[in-house]
Formats: C-alpha cells, structure tokens, sequence
C-alpha cells in the first residue's frame, strides 16, 4: 500500500495516526508529496492533488481522510476498532469527528487567505472563520467523551488542537478549555502522536 502525504497536513496526519494505531504502518509506504507542485504520482492517485491519497492493497486509490481512516480500520490488523460499526457510539464519535474537521476546515482557509497578498487578503472572512474556530472548540470541550476512550473522533480532536497551536500561534485553543488541554497532552505522548507531530 501507498500514502501520500505532506508532513504538515493535518488531514495526512490522521491517516498516518489510525495506520500506527491499526498496526497497518509498516505494511504502508508513505510517499512526501507537494501538492502545489502537481505531483505526477499524487496527481494518478487523486484529480485534485489534494493529501491524502491512499492506494489500497488492490490498487483501489481512495482520497478523503475520513474515508481513509474508515478504510485503514477497517482494515486494521491490531488494536481496537476506532470507528464501531453501528448504534449510538457509531454517531458520538462521527459528530466529535466533524467537529473536529470543521475547526481543521476553518483554520485551513484562514492560512491560505493569509498566504495571499496583503491587499488581497479578506478580513471578514479571516474574522469569521475564526470565530468558527473558537465555536467549534467550544463544543468539541462538551462533546469530548470521559475516560481514555481513543477513536476516531478523539483522535481528529487532537490533531485539529496540536496542528491549530502549530498554524495559528495567535488562537488560544487552550483557554477555556481545560477538557482539550487534558486530551491533547495525553494524545501527544503517543507514539503515534509523537511519530507523526507536524513540527
């Protein structure tokens, strides 16, 4: 199997999490790609030239994180299904998932409009898509389950808070958030956290 992927990624970074936790990691051969630079490879894989993008055992290339993590658990080889199959849980750990990728989706078109021209640049939506963030923390801080629980809504939380400190120093994630601060401390010292960090 191949995974393409940029190391700063967030979305990357989730499918290389749930491969370690999965025990798939040393069955994947992770290819760097850039995306800005159309690369051919990356490109076969995916029209958009967006990571990820997973070539499965059977040639099978699949695009999406969400769809790759699914595909990568169900898949897994050791550890705890990450994504239970179906009833309640099946949604409380969808819903903390989408909360999560709201605040990556945010926090990912506030970086590129910064990235343009001063003059270019939209201030409004800079505002609001910040503000968006702050939302979706603020309900990511209620909906995190208690315990130790480790799935796929946990783990995206953790990635959205680490790769939001990394992208955007000037949002503080942490105040009010003593739930977050708690998760992503612990998420960190992971292997897979730590084999994976964007910095």
């Amino acid at each position: 199997m191949k995974l393409y992927i940029s190391t700063p990624s967030p979305y990357a970074r989730l499918c290389r999490i749930v491969a370690r936790e999965r025990g798939l990691a040393d069955r994947i051969e992770e290819v760097v790609a850039d995306p800005y630079s159309d690369d051919p490879g990356l490109m076969s894989s995916n029209p958009l030239v967006q990571v990820p993008a997973l070539i499965a055992g059977d040639g099978l290339p699949l695009t999406d994180s969400p769809v790759i993590c699914e595909w990568l658990d169900a898949h897994g080889v050791s550890g705890p299904r990450l994504l239970p199959p179906e009833g309640p849980e099946r949604w409380r750990v969808r819903r903390l998932q989408t909360l999560a990728h709201g605040a990556l989706e945010m926090g990912v078109k506030r970086l590129l409009e910064r990235r343009r021209p001063e003059s270019e640049q939209s201030p409004s939506w800079i505002d609001r898509w910040t503000r968006n963030m702050h939302r979706s923390f603020d309900a990511l801080e209620q909906a995190l389950p208690d315990g130790d629980a480790l799935d796929l809504g946990v783990i995206a939380t953790g990635v959205a808070t680490t790769w939001t400190g990394f992208r955007h120093p000037d949002i503080d994630w942490r105040a009010g958030h003593p739930r977050l601060v708690a998760l992503t401390d612990r998420l960190e010292a992971r292997d897979s956290f730590i084999q994976t960090h964007p910095a």
